[in-house]
C-alpha cells in the first residue's frame, strides 16, 4: 500500500479512535483484553481499508467493521480475545489513555449493557452514540423498524437490570 492511503488511514483512526475504544469496553471487562480487542479492531479496519469507497461515512464503515469484529471474536472466544500479529504495518497512532476509573455511573450502566446479548449491545452503544435509527439499521443490517422495535425492547430490559 502506498503513503499516502496509509497517512490517510492513520488519520481517519486517530481521529475516530473513541469509536473502537468504547466498543471495546462493551465487549471486554479489563485493560489487557481491551488493548487486544482495540489492536484487532485497528488491524481488521486497515485490511479493509482499501475497500472502503465512501460511500458512507468513515465512521459509519468503522462502526460496522470494529462492531463485527469485536461480535465474531467474542462470540468464538466467549471470554478471551485472541489477536493475531500483522508484521507488515507499523502505525504510529498517538492512543489516548484508556481509563477504566472514570465514572460509575458509566460502570453501572457498562455492567448492565454486559447483561445483554451481542446485537442488543450493538443496537445500545449505536443509539448512545447519537446515531438516528437509519444509520443504526444501515451499520446493523437491519430494517428501521426493526432496530425502533428492538431498541424499545431493549430499554425495558435495562430498566429491569438497573431496577430489579
Amino acid at each position: 500500500m502506498n503513503k499516502e492511503l496509509e497517512h490517510s488511514f492513520v488519520e481517519l483512526l486517530e481521529k475516530h479512535q473513541n469509536i473502537a475504544h468504547k466498543i471495546c469496553r462493551l465487549y471486554t471487562n479489563n485493560y489487557d483484553a481491551h488493548n487486544d480487542l482495540f489492536q484487532e479492531i485497528t488491524i481488521q479496519l486497515w485490511k479493509a481499508y482499501p475497500k472502503f469507497r465512501g460511500d458512507s461515512k468513515f465512521s459509519t464503515w468503522m462502526y460496522r467493521v470494529a462492531l463485527n469484529t469485536a461480535i465474531t471474536l467474542y462470540r468464538k472466544s466467549k471470554r478471551t480475545i485472541n489477536t493475531q500479529d500483522y508484521e507488515g504495518v507499523a502505525f504510529k497512532i498517538k492512543a489516548e489513555d484508556y481509563d477504566d476509573t472514570k465514572d460509575q455511573q458509566l460502570k453501572i450502566l457498562y455492567k448492565a449493557v454486559h447483561q445483554l446479548n451481542d446485537i442488543e449491545k450493538a443496537l445500545v452503544f449505536l443509539y448512545l452514540e447519537d446515531k438516528d435509527y437509519r444509520e443504526i439499521s444501515t451499520t446493523l443490517g437491519i430494517s428501521e423498524v426493526n432496530a425502533r422495535v428492538k431498541m424499545n425492547r431493549i430499554k425495558t430490559k435495562l430498566k429491569t437490570i438497573l431496577n430489579p
